[in-house]
Formats: structure tokens, sequence, C-alpha cells
């Protein structure tokens, strides 16, 4: 198995194989999270106005995504898993934006198949992974806006490659409570409110869910799709 880490959005439109493209701090813990509270589908879109659009097709669907962290004028969410924690979303349509993650998705278009990254979900998504026997897997670490390197995002990649090469990472709670005082600081600053503190402990929570989020397109509309996937 080839196995190579290509960073932001550059590397989204480098991905090839079976591409995992990651974003911990929010969208694709969001994400997950918003499966375990069976929505009936995830939509996600690259731009606001396509999410609006998409609104007038399902005007039940629930809108949630944020630019540069902030909840989108318009939006019933901002990117926020402590916002829908305790929300009853059984059955219930999403139309999800965000400013990297998805935006990594819609850019990965030489990928053969695609699933998201998330530390809530590592290990199942590596042990679907080892099972597809996929020559290429392209690992993406999506940063901030899909244009700066993150810490999250990087130690998220690094453990899915260990993982998929059978080898021990060390110290991984350790490197995630450092994570408060580099990228994850922003969700301990009160002037920040758009970055809640929860949102950190719930995207911090590794490998508390045992399924994958898959990326599969059907008459040109993208869908996330969860997968239950028993432990590597």
């Amino acid at each position: 198995m080839n196995i190579q880490i290509l960073p932001l959005l550059k590397g989204a439109k480098e991905a090839t194989g079976l591409t995992v493209i990651i974003d911990v701090f929010r969208a694709f813990s969001l994400e997950v999270y918003l499966h375990e509270k069976a929505v009936k589908a995830i939509f996600p879109v690259q731009k606001i106005e396509e999410a609006f659009a998409l609104k007038k097709i399902y005007p039940e669907a629930i809108l949630i995504g944020e630019r540069n962290g902030i909840q989108i004028n318009g939006f019933d969410y901002g990117n926020s898993p402590s916002e829908i924690i305790d929300q009853d979303l059984r059955d219930k349509i999403i139309i999800h934006t965000t400013s990297a993650g998805v935006q990594g998705i819609m850019n990965a278009t030489k990928a053969d198949e695609m699933v998201t990254g998330a530390l809530v979900n590592a290990k199942a998504t590596i042990s679907y992974i080892q099972r597809k026997k996929c020559d290429i897997v392209s690992i993406v670490p999506m940063g901030w806006n899909g244009k700066r390197m993150s810490e999250e995002d990087n130690l998220c990649a690094q453990y899915m490659m260990s993982l998929l090469k059978g080898e021990k990472f060390p110290n991984l709670e350790a490197k995630i409570e450092s994570l408060k005082q580099s990228e994850g600081k922003k969700f301990f600053d009160p002037t920040q409110p758009q970055f809640p503190k929860e949102d950190f402990e719930l995207c911090t929570q590794v490998d508390c869910f045992q399924g994958v989020n898959r990326v599969v397109w059907e008459n040109h509309q993208c869908q996330m799709v969860w997968e239950k996937v028993h432990e590597v």
C-alpha cells in the first residue's frame, strides 16, 4: 500500500486512490455526531448560495455551516458539535458547508473513493480502508481554511498513518492536550465565542465511534453516508 500525506487544498487536488479528507476542528467530527443522531441525510455543498438553493428543494432541511469559524447568516447552526449534541435531529436532512473540510471534498476530483478523517472515528476509518486492500491511500489534512497547516489535522494524519502501518503511536493523549496551547487555544478564548470550549472535548474523543463517513455522489449531488465498521 502506497500511503501519501498531501496537505491542504493543494493536496486535495492532487490526491488519488482512496482519499481521506481530514478536518478535526470541526467539520468531520461534527458529521460523525450528526450520523450518530440518526439524521436522514447530510449534503455537503461548496458554496453558501448552493446551500440556500438546496434548501429550496428541501425546505425542511437544517443549514449548518461557517466561514472563518463563524456561523453563516441565515443558517440554523454553526459548525459546532456542542450546538447539536442535545438536539433531536432524527430523520432530519442536513445541508453542510465549511471553509476547509467540505472544500477538500469538492476539490479531490482525482480520488477513486473518498472518506473523511477525524479523531473520533479514526480507527474505524482505517479498518475500513484496510479491508478495501487499495494500492494508494491519500491522507489530506485540510488545516485552517485549506490554506494553513494546523496541528490537530496533522496529528490525526500521523495517527491514521501509524494505524495503517500497524505501528504504535506514542503519547497521543499528551499530544492532544498540547493542542490547547496551539490550534485548540481558540476554544478557551472568551473573545472567540464561535469556538465553544465544549467543541474541543467533543472533537478530541479518540475512537469513540465505530463507523466511517463515506462520500458518495448520486445524480450530481454529494452525500455523506455512514457505514458501521468493526474495530481494527
